[in-house]
């Protein structure tokens, strides 16, 4: 049994993706290419945003999106407490301070009321200059970007939406991805879209900085190409290869796995109902169920059940063991006296099942007896 079963999704669409990967071969077209151009316009086209620019991983299209916003010295980047380091390491590159809010007790979003606090406690403080909200769809669950971007309206803050995790979900009819001034998604291979290597896009609906982005991908190019450097820029490009997978993988995401991803995760929640705390997902919103989260009683419960798991060579995963703030990189940055409660508390109880698309009912149910045996 596999957490997430890459070789079942490429059995599927072997034929398509071996055909468009041999063209690619044929036309010995490696770098940029025909399935680049046709996956952006896909893309674009899916998310209901204006422009996307695919770029190498997930951590460069945020890095691309802090760099076209002018992240810098000085400023204050807000993120939740419960994320991967991504979300906020490229800005810390730049000189900018991580500042942590915590996650609400249902989703495991960024909280807007934590996140207004701490932007209050920044202005107040005087030292730092509040420039952007990174605002993360953990575990495939899209944020409440009604509150969150009505927070970023009224401080004037730059929002983006890191939707590393949730390509395909959506939020009140809208895609992941189609919020913020600027998205960002990754293609590492475990993701809901993932291709065979790394990849990323960035999304927005700016001609401006569409412009901008696509200059700093390729070593800050001007008009003239990529040997009239206007910038200093990067060099963050998704190959030919890695578009001529992504293109009938979306297909599949777009026809079939998402329906199928809502049907695994019914099964696991009907079978996990009052035995553990079950995900949450807000009305009017679809999760993409990037991974499938319960919370036990505690950390010795969590333990137990993952031992068991481990014995049955049945795979699991936290996703995560340790929230932002504690960890090693950012013990320095502020808190501002933020407790981060409800972070504290999931990353101590949280524990995560084998989820995809191609999970089998037989599959699943060998799980659940597991889990529940545990108990």
């Amino acid at each position: 049994m596999q957490f997430i079963d890459l070789k079942a999704q490429y059995a599927a669409l072997k034929d398509e993706i071996d055909a468009n990967m041999q063209e690619v071969l044929n036309d010995a077209a490696f770098i940029g290419g025909k399935y680049v151009r046709e996956l952006e316009t896909q893309l674009a086209a899916f998310t209901g945003r204006r422009h996307c620019i695919t770029c190498a991983n997930g951590t460069d299209a945020l890095q691309l999106a802090f760099m076209a916003l002018g992240v810098g010295e000085g400023d204050a980047v807000f993120a939740p407490d419960m994320t991967f380091i991504s979300s906020t390491e490229p800005a810390a590159m730049f000189g900018a301070v991580s500042v942590f809010c915590d996650i609400t007790p249902d989703t495991y979003n960024l909280d807007p009321a934590s996140l207004e606090r701490q932007i209050k406690a920044v202005l107040a403080e005087g030292k730092y200059t509040p420039k952007a909200v990174v605002a993360v769809d953990i575990l495939g669950n899209p944020c409440d970007y009604d509150a969150v971007s009505a927070v970023c309206e009224r401080y004037g803050l730059a929002l983006i939406e890191d939707a590393a995790q949730s390509f395909g979900a959506e939020y009140h009819g809208k895609k992941a991805c189609s919020f913020g001034r600027i998205a960002t998604t990754s293609f590492f291979p475990a993701k809901p879209l993932g291709c065979y290597g790394d990849g990323g896009a960035v999304f927005t609906d700016d001609d401006a900085l569409n412009d901008l982005i696509r200059s700093l991908c390729v070593h800050g190019k001007g008009p003239g190409g990529k040997y009239d450097n206007i910038r200093v820029g990067m060099n963050s490009r998704l190959d030919n290869l890695q578009a001529a997978v992504l293109l009938p993988k979306l297909k599949a995401l777009a026809d079939y796995e998402t329906v199928a991803r809502q049907t695994v995760a019914g099964r696991y929640n009907a079978a996990f109902a009052g035995k553990f705390t079950t995900p949450f997902v807000a009305e009017g919103c679809l999760s993409v169920w990037a991974q499938y989260a319960l919370l036990a009683e505690d950390t010795k419960q969590r333990d137990r059940v993952i031992a068991r798991l481990t014995e049955k060579g049945i795979p699991n995963m936290v996703y995560y063991p340790t929230p932002q703030h504690a960890l090693p990189v950012f013990r320095d940055e502020p808190t501002y006296g933020e407790t981060f409660r409800n972070a504290n508390d999931y990353c101590a109880r949280t524990f995560s099942l084998p989820m995809h698309p191609y999970l089998t009912e037989a599959e699943q149910e060998t799980v659940i007896a597991a889990v529940l045996e545990a108990l």
